[in-house]
């Protein structure tokens, strides 16, 4: 290796570590609009959360479609859990309308947003 080289390898090496601000935690949240998401899923709008149950790895919602006090139907009542890794699965009225990566293909519905685990504060990409 020529001495070229060689310096010009200790400089890469030396720019790829000597960051500080990249060895702090980040934490990756994904934010979804349910409401929106489920009526691209599901059809129909006036869609409404009921209920939320947090478990360690994911948090599930209850929703339904409709009034309650709208007695000439029921009501579609859908289950949401979001994984804290990106993972989705979404069950309509029993049937099974999504069961994937949120953040795999382009979800209007769903972004990525990133904080400063110490902090909270965001994190802006560019």
């Amino acid at each position: 290796m020529t001495d070229t080289n060689q310096q010009n390898t200790i400089e890469l090496l030396q720019a790829e570590f000597n960051h500080p601000e990249w060895d702090e935690p980040i934490v990756c949240r994904v934010e979804v609009d349910l409401p929106t998401w489920l009526s691209q899923l599901a059809g129909g709008c006036d869609w409404e959360v009921y209920s939320e149950e947090v478990e360690e790895s994911c948090i599930s919602f209850g929703m339904r479609q409709g009034s309650m006090h709208d007695t000439k139907r029921a009501p579609k009542l859908a289950e949401v859990t979001l994984y804290h890794n990106g993972y989705a699965i979404v069950d309509v009225d029993g049937k099974s309308l999504f069961d994937g990566s949120l953040t795999a293909g382009a979800n209007e519905c769903a972004h990525l947003s990133y904080y400063h685990a110490g902090s909270g504060e965001k994190i802006t990409l560019n």
